[in-house]
């Protein structure tokens, strides 16, 4: 951070929706729903993957990670979020803002590339389903989700310390309702042309890559469920993969709009309704489009229910 920057400079105010006063009332009694039904439904999640046995595979050790890790990403913009919707002071510490950019864009990497990491599960699943067991072995599950949270936060990490190098001059309102990249930007008081080019260039590859992986994967996992003769297979395949094609479409449509376009073509009040859907939206939908069709999971809900009743 510059030196003008330094001594006097203590923080940001987030401005938020502070221009739509009532629209602030509303989106507190909606976020806080939201953020509640977050809460139970990725808890629940990791929780039954935890106690039943049938659970403990390939496919819900990603799926509780991605659970953790929406838990995690909603968490630290959201309560901070609800209070400022409540309040008059919408100011964020220059040490906060900091952390918050480091944490949230680090988890929005990792769930970009842990998406992808599912979407090979699946395609190993359909169209490798004898040798399945030998690809997705416990290691290698372990090793891809570890890859994916370490090259998460070490993008985060280049990020946010190019980001805070860029001088201020004391500038401190953030047109947003968080720490972001785009917004955080806009307060320089130089030519950030170089930083959107180095941003774009990384997001086009953390973003990008896994699309085109996951592209690839479903290309074969249609083919290969096609070729099954029964239609109850049939079913059940693409069942389980437009489970996880919903919530990529919802994560990634989003962070592609906020990241992956010229910032000339960059809407703030845009921005901050699209935000919502990959802050809030995306992991409050997470478990429950992967639990509403899924047997695996409804019958474990029933016997961890089940048990409890009986206990008693």
């Amino acid at each position: 951070m510059d030196q003008k920057n330094g001594s006097s400079f203590t923080g940001f105010i987030l401005l938020g929706f502070s221009d739509r006063p009532q629209l602030e009332r509303v989106l507190f009694v909606v976020l806080l729903i939201f953020y509640l039904l977050t809460l139970l439904g990725n808890t629940s999640i990791i929780a039954l993957s935890r106690l039943d046995p049938h659970l403990q595979t390939p496919m819900y050790f990603f799926l509780s990670n991605l659970s953790f890790l929406d838990l995690c990403y909603t968490t630290s913009t959201v309560p901070q979020l609800l209070v400022h919707l409540r309040g008059a002071d919408k100011s964020i510490s220059f040490a906060g803002c900091v952390a918050q950019l480091f944490v949230s864009l680090g988890l929005g990497c990792t769930e970009c590339i842990l998406l992808g990491v599912m979407a090979f599960d699946r395609y190993a699943a359909v169209c490798r389903p004898l040798h399945y067991t030998v690809i997705m072995h416990p290691r290698l599950c372990a090793l891809m989700a570890s890859a994916s949270w370490f090259i998460g936060f070490a993008n985060s990490s280049l990020q946010s310390g190019l980001i805070f190098l860029v001088p201020l001059c004391g500038r401190n309102k953030i047109d947003h309702f968080f720490c972001e990249v785009t917004p955080l930007l806009k307060l320089a008081c130089v030519d950030t042309t170089e930083n959107e080019n180095e941003i774009f260039f990384v997001s086009v590859i953390i973003l990008l890559i896994p699309v085109a992986l996951i592209t690839f994967s479903y290309g074969q996992i249609v083919r290969a469920v096609l070729r099954i003769k029964s239609a109850s297979g049939q079913r059940k395949a693409f069942g389980t993969c437009g489970s996880h094609l919903t919530i990529v479409s919802l994560f990634y449509g989003t962070a592609i709009y906020i990241y992956v376009q010229p910032s000339n073509n960059y809407s703030q009040d845009q921005g901050k309704f699209i935000s919502l859907f990959y802050t809030i939206v995306t992991p409050m939908a997470n478990p429950f489009v992967y639990t509403l069709r899924n047997k695996d999971v409804t019958g474990a809900m029933k016997k961890v229910f089940c048990q409890d009743y009986d206990s008693r």
